[in-house]
């Protein structure tokens, strides 16, 4: 009987799943780990999108209007910055006040879910010809370090719409995002369960049986290769390389939260976001420069009826999550080179409707930029009492994405090229220097 790569592969284990399934997503990703020396300039630094699904009421959690028609029941409080005050349901942000910028101004033209994520995630036009890859992609593509075991994008228990938001576009899925998935643990049910599909082999790759299928799919690798000189199957060859690391490397333990103790994995809070934010520490820690958190399943922001008790709880789990990770990355010396973007793909609307929500309302909303490279302890820009517009500081998402990229000590005019050899800058907004340390 002929034995076939394909059917080689499939009995080494996930290395199947190549091709037929977002496993390819994660191979692709991890070899542009050995092979981003094009972008191997800013050793060390590392960026955090923690993204709120359904699109957050900023008049309910950043900037709230209390005692106006607008304003809700919720209440604000003081931060540790004199004259900062956002809700009171983010008490263990509030005292951390001192390293968040607090963007008042951000205002799109998309009122459309799928379309604002797409536009927040990439901060180019949607709807147009050219394939805009994700600001993930692009500074994943330009942070990442050559010869790492791990991705250099990794998005934790991304909401289900417009998955296409998070696309490498036109710089190829090599460096698409991997996907970590929210499971069921019957053995543990005090947390929240994630895990990179297909990560865990069938066979240990200690075995003489692993390797010995391994050493026979190389042999025809070699083989099928020694005519064909492409460029494709060098980078599908680099690909599987980098996959095989990785599933021998002790660095993949990095997404097994059952090595922290259980009074760490509380302190971020039990829930998909709390252990994605301890997750994303880990994946810091070992030297993963691209993370994308995100909270709320589904679109568990899109509050149009029910908004106040909503935002309550997801605030919470907010809070927990956000705040606990800055201290431990400060306590080990890396939040300096982790800078944060917290952003939903539009905010809502200052009128509260018939059933106690807020509707969607891109023409005035918040977003957050933390961490190293950030000027905190400031809100930048300004809307007008009833929250209807933006009266001061007003950006575009470009803008925003701009400003993320100098954070990070990222040129965000530094273009990469479409397959027909167009260059195109990852941002053609303008930094808000105001923000930036």
């Amino acid at each position: 009987m002929l034995t076939s790569r394909r059917s080689i592969l499939t009995r080494i284990g996930p290395a199947a799943a190549i091709g037929m399934s977002s496993w390819r997503q994660s191979l692709l990703t991890a070899a542009s780990e050995a092979t981003a020396s094009e972008g191997a300039t800013r050793a060390g630094r590392h960026c955090v999108v923690l993204w709120m699904s359904g699109g957050p009421s900023q008049l309910d959690t950043f900037d709230m209007k209390p005692g106006t028609a607008v304003g809700g029941p919720l209440k604000e409080s003081q931060t540790s910055v004199p004259g900062l005050r956002f809700s009171e349901h983010l008490p263990k942000l509030a005292k951390q006040a001192e390293r968040l910028a607090i963007m008042r101004g951000v205002s799109t033209k998309e009122g459309d879910h799928a379309r604002g994520t797409t536009l927040m995630h990439t901060g180019n036009p949607v709807g147009t010809s050219l394939r805009y890859p994700s600001i993930g992609s692009s500074l994943s593509k330009a942070l990442a370090l050559p010869g790492q075991p791990l991705p250099g994008y990794v998005s934790i228990s991304p909401p289900p719409i417009a998955p296409q938001a998070q696309s490498p576009g036109f710089l190829g899925p090599k460096f698409a995002p991997t996907r970590v998935s929210s499971a069921i643990n019957e053995a543990d049910q005090n947390f929240a369960t994630l895990r990179v599909d297909h990560l865990h082999s069938p066979l240990s790759t200690e075995s003489p049986r692993y390797r010995k299928r391994l050493e026979l799919w190389r042999q025809q690798q070699q083989t099928f290769l020694a005519d064909r000189n492409v460029a494709s199957l060098d980078a599908q060859q680099t690909t599987y390389d980098a996959a095989f690391e990785m599933l021998g490397s002790d660095a993949k333990d990095a997404f097994d939260l059952t090595n922290e103790p259980d009074r760490v994995r509380s302190a971020y809070g039990a829930g998909t976001f709390g252990q994605g934010c301890l997750m994303a520490r880990r994946l810091i820690e070992r030297g993963v420069p691209m993370i994308e958190v995100a909270l709320g399943d589904g679109l568990g922001w899109d509050t149009h009826a029910d908004n106040f008790e909503r935002v309550k709880t997801l605030s919470r789990e907010l809070d927990s999550g956000w705040a606990t990770l800055m201290d431990e990355l400060a306590d080990r010396g890396l939040l300096e080179s982790t800078t944060f973007l917290w952003a939903g793909e539009f905010g809502r609307t200052p009128t509260i409707n018939r059933s106690g929500g807020r509707d969607h309302f891109p023409q005035a909303f918040t977003c957050v930029l933390a961490g190293g490279g950030i000027h905190g302890g400031q809100a930048f820009g300004a809307t007008a009492n009833d929250g209807a517009e933006v009266v001061e500081g007003k950006i575009e998402c470009k803008d925003l994405m701009a400003t993320l990229c100098a954070a990070v000590d990222v040129d965000p005019e530094l273009e990469n090229e479409t397959e027909e050899g167009r260059p195109i800058k990852i941002s053609e907004g303008i930094p808000v220097d105001n923000v930036l340390a």
